[in-house]
């Protein structure tokens, strides 16, 4: 794994009772972008010192933004189909 400054670590959950969770790479304190990371999470607000476990990738901000794109897409398809519109 490897990561540069600005980029983002994404950890998915196997479990139903557990989103996902998002945070952004503001320290990289491995040798040649590898961890462990300084992320701050976007759901607690906080920074933490993260040693990435296998359910964890690293994604550009791009790559996200794109990934944001494609879910509000399908979130809006959706939503048309179920009331009948479009």
């Amino acid at each position: 794994m490897r990561a540069e400054t600005g980029d983002w670590l994404l950890v998915e959950q196997s479990s139903v009772d557990r989103s996902a969770r998002r945070g952004r790479i503001v320290g990289v304190r491995g040798a040649d972008g590898g961890p462990p990371y300084v992320v701050h999470w976007v759901d607690s607000d906080h920074e933490a010192l993260v040693y990435p476990g296998p359910d964890a990738h690293v994604v550009t901000a791009a790559e996200l933004a794109e990934a944001d794109a494609r879910a509000g897409e399908r979130a809006d398809a959706g939503r048309r189909s179920a009331f009948g519109h479009g």
